[in-house]
């Protein structure tokens, strides 16, 4: 058990209402420990003294924000800050958590001996009944508050105790019931009320209608918006701006390709220094390291950075934060080759008032087979139309994990989340909540390699659309009333965290209405003019999109119309409804408490392939 100080740290400067009240209360409160990491020493402080300095030092920046009703003390032996405060709603403890930590680690501390120390805080929290005391919730706020420390990203943990899950039954069984909810439960519904006297199979069918014409009609914007993208600001006298590349990577999944990233990034001609930091980890030692370490001893430009306790991109990503030297930091995955001068185009952007940029990710190794000629078309789609379409359409871009371009002190401040599976998509809507400004320049391309199997593309996607969910359930309400935003940001934000993830389930919508209304009435009558145009205006929307990837494609692969004819043909057709199945079960198995991920492999793509075919060259 903690041996916790009795008394109340707060300098004799500050009012008496930073120091415990008087008066017992029978409220149930928070109490949050806040452990220490010191950044210069890979994030352990070993030195027990220093440690208890840094405590110190952290407390003196902390009184000056605890509120009339909180207070805080300091452990005897493991030099931890603890803080009590009042419980309210578990999102508002966290906010108020996620506050002081962030204010901690802004600015480096100075200790009495003239030590300069960057710092983070691992917050952990739980609640606690006053009349008990906090000596029973601070072993599992401790716990909390470890896990934080290896997370790196400054927010606050609840302790919430072992959880286990395990998936409610094979891939099949899972798409089978997210189609049973999806098609055979509306039906039903329909046919019960009916029984009931309760007539809503007009009602159900103008539904469906409305909803597939203004999903439609978002599409069809996105796309005539993409037509004319914006272009980076003009470049501003002076000189350039230090930058870094940070490239996150598990390595026993990249051991085939991390050599060849790397020698692309330190090719790379940049008007200022380029630093190229490689954040990873891996289980066990592996041979690719020997020659890893080679290149850093001959290019001092590269900097190798294990992360020991890490188990996700997020965790590499914040571990690498502090070693950072650039003024602004690319971030990339482990695959990525960006093109000549992508630090140049990126730099336009940031120097010209924006706080992030995301490039355009580009497949190459799409001739490889029909499922990577597929993926190839599809992000030519997603990056050249649906992102700078949106941008414009929304008034915000978003960060999409790779190829994207931050300022450093930004990414500091809002860090990447491990606990989100879409890591990417969290630190985007975070960033446009606060007032950050987002830019997407489908002209500042990185190459990238596609997944080479329906299985691992399958993951890959569950992964991408869980992701997604988690991050909307969490944050819907909060975007949609956000006064920093406009209401054109606050409507994008309701099209992207609402109305996106209830259409994988309204996209089925159509047939058990018309299953309904043939059972009611014996026929259906599909001949309307309105149900012709309605459904002509919605099947023409993805060919459409198709063929305006293809006209704005990069040239290397706009010589291969095929594959966006492919890639339309295979969406109307399956494509588009297996990513809504898997946005579906992704859902299901999100509200179910599963966590797991599948990690997408990354295979070289073949030598032939590459030298027969100039859209695979970076």
């Amino acid at each position: 058990m903690l041996a916790i100080i009795d008394r109340t740290l707060v300098p004799e400067h500050h009012e008496p209402r930073h120091r415990r009240p008087r008066r017992a209360t029978h409220t149930k409160r928070a109490v949050a420990v806040l452990a220490i990491s010191d950044q210069d020493e890979y994030f352990r402080v070993r030195d027990l003294r220093l440690r208890a300095a840094l405590t110190e030092a952290v407390f003196d920046r902390v009184a000056a924000w605890l509120h009339r009703d909180e207070w805080a003390m300091l452990d005897d032996d493991l030099a931890v800050l603890v803080l009590d405060l009042p419980a309210g709603r578990a999102a508002r403890v966290r906010a108020r958590l996620n506050e002081i930590s962030a204010w901690v680690a802004r600015e480096p501390l100075v200790l009495a001996d003239g030590s300069v120390h960057k710092v983070d805080v691992g917050v952990g929290w739980d609640l606690h009944d006053p009349r008990v005391g906090t000596a029973a919730a601070l072993e599992p706020a401790l716990t909390a508050a470890q896990d934080a420390v290896r997370q790196r990203d400054l927010d606050a943990k609840q302790f919430r105790g072992p959880r286990r899950s395990t998936p409610f039954g094979s891939i099949g069984a899972q798409v089978a019931l997210s189609y049973g909810m999806a098609l055979l439960a509306p039906f039903f519904l329909l046919v019960g009320l009916h029984q009931s006297g309760l007539e809503l199979g007009s009602v159900a069918y103008w539904v469906a209608v409305a909803v597939l014409a203004v999903t439609s009609a978002t599409l069809w914007s996105e796309t005539f918006h993409s037509l004319d993208p914006p272009q980076p600001p003009e470049l501003l006298d002076g000189p350039a701006p230090s930058a870094s590349a940070v490239i996150a990577a598990y390595l026993p999944n990249e051991a085939e390709t991390i050599v060849a990233t790397v020698r692309s990034f330190l090719a790379q001609e940049y008007a200022g220094t380029l630093q190229v930091v490689l954040a990873y980890n891996t289980p066990r030692p592996l041979p690719v390291e020997a020659e890893l370490a080679e290149i850093a001893a001959a290019d001092d430009r590269l900097l190798l950075l294990p992360v020991p306790d890490s188990t996700s991109k997020a965790q590499n990503v914040n571990a690498a934060l502090w070693h950072v030297t650039g003024e602004f930091v690319g971030i990339f995955d482990a695959d990525h080759h960006p093109m000549a001068g992508a630090f140049d185009r990126a730099r336009r952007w940031l120097e010209g008032g924006y706080d992030v940029v995301q490039g355009h990710c580009v497949i190459r190794n799409g001739a490889e087979s029909a499922l990577t000629r597929l993926v190839a078309a599809e992000f030519e789609q997603i990056y050249a139309v649906s992102h700078p379409g949106r941008s414009v359409q929304h008034g915000f871009a978003l960060f999409g994990g790779s190829n994207g371009y931050w300022r450093t002190a930004a990414l500091r401040e809002l860090r990447m989340r491990g606990s989100r599976l879409t890591e990417d998509i969290d630190a985007s809507i975070r960033a446009v909540g606060a007032g950050l400004r987002i830019a997407s320049d489908p002209g500042l391309v990185s190459h990238e390699l596609a997944p080479v199997t329906v299985r691992s593309l399958w993951h890959q996607r569950l992964r991408w659309a869980q992701g997604w969910f988690q991050v909307s359930v969490s944050s819907v309400l909060t975007q949609v009333r956000n006064p920093v935003l406009d209401a054109r940001q606050r409507f994008g934000m309701f099209v992207l965290l609402g109305w996106r993830e209830a259409m994988p389930w309204f996209s089925t919508l159509p047939l058990p209405v018309l299953a309904y209304l043939f059972w009611r009435d014996g026929s259906v009558d599909l001949t309307s003019p309105l149900f012709l145009l309605t459904t002509l205006y919605t099947l023409l929307a993805g060919p459409v999109q198709a063929l305006a990837a293809w006209r704005l494609a990069v040239p290397s692969l706009r010589v291969h119309p095929g594959w966006f004819v492919w890639y339309a043909l295979v969406t109307l057709l399956v494509y588009s409804e297996a990513k809504n199945a898997a946005s579906r079960v992704a859902q299901l198995k999100h509200l179910r408490g599963e966590r797991q991920w599948v990690v997408t492999p990354r295979l070289a793509p073949a030598p032939r392939s590459q030298a027969a075919d100039p859209a695979l060259r970076a």
